[in-house]
């Protein structure tokens, strides 16, 4: 008998056990035969195993060395043993000849980085469903004019529609995490906005620096830094400016 895997604090691990969340979850992913279905930190495959269910071969990718040995021994799953962040989704998408779809229970001390890292390879993914911090999915999937409303926000949504699914309790795991859990699907704009994509990050980037001053003093600088003519309300702060409002000044530069 397989000896029992123990959570390892360093790569996050929080493994989801409470049934109705799983197929909760696999319900919302809603997946099909021909998908080719790519899950991030599969873990003890407690999603690996209903979505398999569903479709064949899966496509995992998993860093640590145990889980993975363990994944290799079944003959349905295709294991990518990496750091998810070293991985060319884009070469993945043209080995299987066709667009993915992206899911999984992303750790938590990385999960921005994953998201930010996935977002250059946007045009090879139809969508993405994720198990996240419910903190972060409220910042991913916030409206102007709130708190959680920041850069991470605007970087998203620009590229992607962003909903928030449902939340998740901490007992849903063991170990349970010390914060609530919520399930985000994104589904890449079919014509996202023509703009320099690296201008508008380092724009986004200024205009949050200072996010309780007026835009005059951070994101105001930076443009006439840039000999900027044109017109762009600076007298208000970064989170009452809507996505659609950055996407237009990117543009205009």
């Amino acid at each position: 008998m397989a000896r029992e895997h123990i959570a390892r604090k360093r790569f996050g691990q929080h493994f989801l056990t409470d049934r109705a969340i799983i197929d909760g979850i696999v319900d919302a992913i809603a997946p099909e035969q021909d998908d080719a279905m790519v899950e991030i930190g599969p873990g003890l495959g407690a999603m690996t195993l209903p979505l398999l269910a569903r479709l064949q071969p899966l496509t995992v990718i998993e860093l640590d060395r145990d889980l993975a040995a363990r994944l290799r021994k079944r003959g349905d799953v295709e294991v990518i043993e990496s750091d998810v962040l070293k991985v060319d989704f884009a070469e993945l998408a043209r080995a299987k000849g066709q667009k993915l779809r992206v899911v999984g229970n992303l750790p938590y001390n990385i999960s921005t980085p994953i998201l930010f890292h996935l977002l250059g390879f946007v045009d090879h993914v139809v969508d993405q469903h994720f198990m996240l911090q419910k903190e972060v999915v409220d910042r991913m999937a916030a409206s102007p004019g709130g708190k959680d409303y920041g850069r991470l926000s605007v970087m998203l949504q620009w590229r992607y529609e962003v909903e928030s699914v449902f939340d998740v309790p901490p007992e849903a795991f063991d170990p349970p995490p010390r914060v609530d859990s919520a399930i985000v699907r994104m589904q890449p704009f079919a014509e996202p906005p023509k703009l320099d994509a690296a201008l508008l990050e380092e724009m986004v980037q200024v205009a949050f620096s200072q996010r309780r001053k007026l835009l005059r003093h951070s994101l105001g600088r930076w443009l006439e830094a840039r000999a900027f003519g044109g017109h762009f309300d600076l007298q208000r702060r970064a989170e009452e400016v809507p996505v659609a409002e950055f996407v237009a000044l990117a543009q205009q530069l």
